[in-house]
């Protein structure tokens, strides 16, 4: 019988200070999305804060039968979002289901 899958969701809080608009804000979603997404086949989702300019919370998920690709998936992706972000990201959190 196969592994019971794992889902890990990392939450990114980020605080886009230079974004004056949601044209702005939708902009750096929409490149750290595109990133995320290429390199590391994750899903990604803005979760909270779509109506404001410089706030978001932005849902980056996984899974897979080995929990440790799951975890070392969303640590690099992780990684790549504060390198990406910089001192916009506020928060980072790692969950699993």
């Amino acid at each position: 019988m196969p592994g019971q899958p794992t889902i890990g969701v990392l939450t990114l809080d980020l605080h886009i200070e230079h974004s004056h608009s949601l044209k702005d804000k939708r902009q750096v979603l929409r490149s750290l999305r595109d990133r995320l997404r290429g390199r590391f086949n994750v899903a990604t989702a803005e979760i909270d804060h779509q109506d404001s300019w410089q706030r978001a919370v932005i849902a980056v998920v996984t899974l897979s039968g080995d929990r440790l690709y799951v975890e070392h998936t969303l640590q690099l992706a992780e990684k790549e979002a504060a390198n990406l972000l910089g001192a916009s990201l506020v928060a980072a959190e790692i969950e699993y289901l």
